[in-house]
């Protein structure tokens, strides 16, 4: 397939311009080398490589909001560690940003764990309402079933001596 391709672009390649390859019997390294420089030509102006390319400084400092924070020049980045020792303290700065997650972290855990105490009162709330009418229920029943037909109904059928 490759020396297909090597043949069709050097059979294009003498079509257009006859001076490009003035010898017919020109080796297979000549005309690969030849297509590989208009490969990379035709890479290098394409508008699909400038996409892919890391941003230089001056779109750097154009970047607005997040993309701001995240960029760092070049000076800054190699400065980053320098600055920064193991036991050198923070500025105020990292440590609001550090409390503001501790922060943040702590409200969604405990907004978590308050929505699963509200399903859990709510679950046994409604066991607990159900229990009580099965009570109810069998009770009423007991005392239809036991009911002696005097006004007002003995307990447990008896009569009052």
């Amino acid at each position: 397939m490759t020396l297909r391709v090597l043949s069709c672009l050097h059979s294009l390649l003498t079509r257009i311009h006859p001076s490009v390859c003035p010898n017919a019997n020109m080796s297979w390294t000549h005309s690969s080398l030849l297509a590989l420089l208009t490969l990379i030509c035709a890479l290098s102006l394409s508008p699909e490589a400038d996409s892919a390319a890391v941003p230089n400084d001056n779109s750097a400092k154009d970047a607005k909001g997040p993309l701001k924070k995240i960029f760092l020049k070049e000076a800054d980045a190699t400065n980053f560690f320098k600055r920064r020792s193991r036991r050198s303290s923070k500025s105020q700065d990292e440590i609001n940003a550090e409390q503001r997650q501790v922060l943040a972290a702590d409200e969604r855990r405990r907004e978590f764990h308050e929505e699963k105490r509200n399903e859990y009162e709510n679950h046994a709330e409604e066991q607990n309402d159900e229990q009580d009418e099965r009570t109810r229920e069998s009770t009423e029943q007991w005392r239809e079933f036991h009911y002696d037909g005097m006004y007002p109904p003995q307990e447990y059928n008896r009569q009052s001596i």
